[in-house]
């Protein structure tokens, strides 16, 4: 089984006896059998005939619009399909299996951030980077024997604090500059260009934890609310360094973004404008739809995970491995 991501923009998916076809330009660029397909996920601006998208409602295949940021507008899904079952077996996870959950999210966090850091100090051989190194793999050991969710915490946010300041110490040049993280506003460009990022991924993990039938407000780490979708925000962990922060590290040690002219002061806080906002999508998704070893796109990546964690709700014996840097 499959899932057909349909990026590029103004393409035409229509119908042609058992196959999906996806054209661009009068010209077919991808042919896929439904009996083979899972899934179909259109970014942007693309149409799609009622004939296709009514072959897979008849199939079982969910049909999901999104924005090129992943931003999701909706769904076409089955009438059949509903969160009733996958919510009462969230809701059964008994409070040890939410903390080993929980536990390995933090863990698999801290072991990114770390990997992201030896990277970078491979290249710039600074005692403040090799002191945040050393210092996140103590507290992942410490993390590891946590014995609640507040102590987890703990550990990850002091981790934050060294990684965060270490951070800045991999960037190049002398416009940006980074000292520590402020979230609500951010406060300075990469304050801005961090948080962006965090929300176009956070609303694309929503759009995937649906799209599997899960309910996103029942999670193991992060404590849910009527305004937060706390799964999403567990599965968002894993993939803060992999995908955002080493974006932000490229955008600016690339000089792509620029202080002068990407960034505005508003409200309290700095947020990309414009200009920024393009600059920052265009590679954004070109990175998510780079080709990976395992010949699938970087979204597929995210959609793989989540549907770990649903193997782990059917299954909780088995546990969840969160996504660790290759």
């Amino acid at each position: 089984m499959r899932s057909l991501y349909v990026s590029q923009q103004g393409c035409y998916i229509g119908l042609q006896n058992e196959y999906l076809i996806v054209k661009y330009q009068g010209g077919n660029i991808s042919r896929v059998q439904l009996p083979h397909l899972e899934q179909v996920l259109i970014f942007g601006k693309s149409q799609i005939t009622v004939q296709a998208i009514t072959a897979c409602l008849k199939k079982d295949i969910p049909i999901v619009f999104l924005s090129r940021m992943g931003y999701c507008y909706g769904r076409s899904m089955p009438i059949e399909r509903g969160y009733r079952q996958l919510n009462r077996y969230q809701m059964e996870i008994s409070l040890i299996d939410r903390l080993l959950v929980a536990r390995n999210i933090v863990i698999s966090k801290l072991k990114n951030c770390r990997v992201l850091l030896l990277r970078q100090q491979r290249q710039r051989n600074l005692p403040t980077i090799a002191l945040a190194i050393e210092t996140i793999e103590y507290l992942k050991e410490k993390a590891a024997k946590a014995e609640t969710i507040d102590q987890l915490f703990g550990y990850e946010g002091s981790a934050a604090a060294i990684y965060f300041s270490a951070f800045g110490e991999c960037l190049s040049g002398k416009d940006f500059i980074f000292l520590t993280r402020s979230k609500r506003p951010p406060q300075n460009p990469v304050n801005s260009m961090l948080s962006f990022g965090y929300q176009v991924l956070w609303n694309h993990l929503l759009a995937l934890i649906e799209l599997q039938g899960l309910d996103p407000y029942q999670a193991c780490l992060h404590q849910s609310s009527e305004r937060h979708a706390a799964l999403v925000s567990d599965l968002l962990e894993e993939f803060r360094s992999p995908i955002v922060d080493s974006l932000v590290l490229y955008l600016i040690n690339s000089k792509i973004m620029r202080v002068d002219n990407d960034f505005e002061y508003r409200d309290g806080g700095c947020y990309l404008n414009g200009s920024g906002r393009k600059k920052y999508l265009k590679a954004f998704v070109q990175r998510m739809e780079a080709v990976t070893q395992k010949d699938s796109p970087r979204w597929d990546v995210l959609m793989q995970q989540v549907k770990l964690y649903k193997q782990f709700i059917y299954a909780p014996i088995n546990g969840y491995q969160p996504y660790l840097i290759q």
